[in-house]
């Protein structure tokens, strides 16, 4: 059985990782923000595989507290690859969880693949971005490397602030029949952790290297989201002051590539919170 590293266990995609994927997993369980912690867990032992996915995550998050979010998703990757760099016996690959928003949101149906431009329209894509610059350092080091640039992800575990929990408890908390949202009309791809899982796990049997697109290559409306719970909660959407529509969807052609099926689901509630 592989031995399988990974930072940011205990978070959603971590904890799903650890479910699915049949590896022997070396959890990190100290601070990413210290080089100690990080050095003593990666030379205490050997492994096949790092899966870095620790980070500062929702967008909102980030703002409240820029440093700590650059503290932990670059310098704390900056310490990973210090830490690797000093290693005798390295891991064959490793895999880095990044995102979409390290890309612009679009005002119309582009779809953005590997070479689109990288400009971060957000704080949490910036230090995405940064953390980038610090595993493409890996190569210097003869240790093949994975960015998987992951769109929005969907999964039951999420709470606030992630958009779709925040839609569902708008609309359950409402007292009215009528639920106003307000500026909603923007399309992303969303893609569950189950899948997101399958993929991970296909790019290190085919050793892929270099910086993949993970979503769905689906458009999906945020109204759409919203009308689907509120019609589960017998309730009614009004939509108001709408700025332009934006558009932030993956291009899969890549990852298709490798062969990789992603589930068909039966209704659209299950799609979301598979």
């Amino acid at each position: 059985m592989k031995v399988c590293a990974i930072t940011g266990s205990t978070g959603i995609l971590g904890k799903k990782i650890k479910k699915n994927l049949s590896y022997k997993f070396y959890e990190f369980k100290g601070d990413i923000t210290c080089f100690k912690d990080v050095y003593k867990w990666i030379q205490s032992k050997n492994f096949d595989l790092l899966i870095h996915l620790a980070a500062i995550v929702p967008t909102k998050e980030v703002i409240k507290d820029y440093q700590h979010a650059y503290n932990v998703n670059v310098l704390g990757t900056k310490n990973i690859i210090n830490s690797l760099k000093k290693k005798k016996e390295k891991p064959k690959w490793v895999f880095f969880a990044s995102s979409s928003h390290v890309y612009q949101v679009k005002t119309k149906k582009i779809l953005l693949d590997e070479s689109s431009k990288v400009r971060p329209y957000s704080t949490y894509g910036l230090t995405k971005k940064l953390a980038e610059i610090q595993i493409k350092k890996l190569k210097n080091f003869d240790i093949k490397f994975c960015i998987g640039r992951i769109f929005s992800f969907t999964d039951k575990a999420q709470k606030i602030p992630f958009i779709i929990p925040s839609i569902i408890q708008k609309i359950k908390n409402s007292k009215k029949d009528k639920v106003i949202f307000k500026n909603l009309d923007h399309y992303r791809d969303f893609i569950s952790t189950n899948d997101i899982c399958k993929i991970i796990d296909r790019l290190y049997c085919t050793k892929s290297e270099g910086i993949f697109n993970i979503g769905s290559g689906q458009a999906i409306n945020l109204k759409t989201i919203a009308n689907v719970f509120a019609k589960k909660y017998k309730k009614k959407n009004i939509f108001k002051n709408n700025k332009k529509k934006t558009y932030l969807i993956c291009d899969t052609r890549k990852i298709k590539k490798k062969k990789i099926f992603l589930k068909k689901f039966k209704n659209k509630i299950d799609y979301f919170y598979n």
